[in-house]
């Protein structure tokens, strides 16, 4: 159920990356299949892949081999498949349908944006260069602050850097730990339907937009 009630009018709203902005899901997806493919083994279906993408390399890992971090093969299989995903980071990565447009209202309705990902510097900032992202306000990566999501780190550093209350803004996201961040960083929290969540309602976010597009109506009707 959504709670617009909940709102104000943002001066920022902060974007997860993967699943949120962009889908990365075929490129990731594409790096830990070829990490399979060199120990001989065949792809998963990219079906069963798809729904972690937004887990990074620990899901993806974990669904590809059922292995966790603390398993003695996990470093070695996430650093081929880190190698393979940052030479192929955007073949296939695209942003979703309505994001452009959604960007670009909100500068015109004044209203800034930034981007709050636990994907690590040295893929963050090559790849929101090359799929259209690099003019954001704010870019926080997952090691930019102490500590990543869901942990509120990195929205407390992207509203010092932004030089704003964290209740100022929003933060959408399709992860649990998105929502859980937000919560914990005192921002609106919206959850993105349309990216790689899956049982939303049970996550307690103050809104749940099924389309970009509908981020800017409930602007429009907290204006109104």
């Amino acid at each position: 159920m959504n709670h617009p009630v909940s709102l104000t009018k943002p001066k920022y709203i902060l974007f997860d990356l993967d699943g949120t902005l962009a889908d990365s899901a075929p490129d990731l997806a594409a790096a830990i299949n070829a990490v399979r493919t060199e120990r001989g083994l065949p792809p998963v279906p990219y079906e069963q892949l798809r729904p972690v993408a937004s887990a990074g390399a620990p899901g993806l890992v974990n669904a590809a081999f059922h292995l966790t971090p603390q398993n003695d093969q996990y470093a070695d299989i996430r650093e081929r498949f880190l190698y393979h995903y940052s030479t192929n980071i955007a073949d296939r990565t695209r942003l979703f349908d309505g994001i452009p447009e959604l960007l670009a209202a909100l500068r015109n309705l004044n209203i800034g944006w930034g981007i709050v990902t636990n994907k690590v510097s040295k893929l963050t900032l090559p790849l929101i260069g090359k799929i259209g992202l690099g003019d954001a306000d704010c870019v926080i990566s997952g090691d930019t602050a102490a500590r990543p999501k869901p942990y509120p780190d990195p929205l407390f550093e992207a509203a010092r850097q932004l030089h704003i209350r964290p209740e100022e803004s929003w933060f959408v996201g399709d992860d649990r730990r998105d929502i859980q961040a937000g919560k914990a960083a005192g921002t609106g929290t919206l959850v993105a339907q349309w990216g790689y969540c899956s049982n939303p309602a049970s996550w307690n976010a103050d809104y749940m937009a099924e389309h970009p597009s509908r981020i800017l109506e409930l602007i429009h009707t907290l204006a109104g």
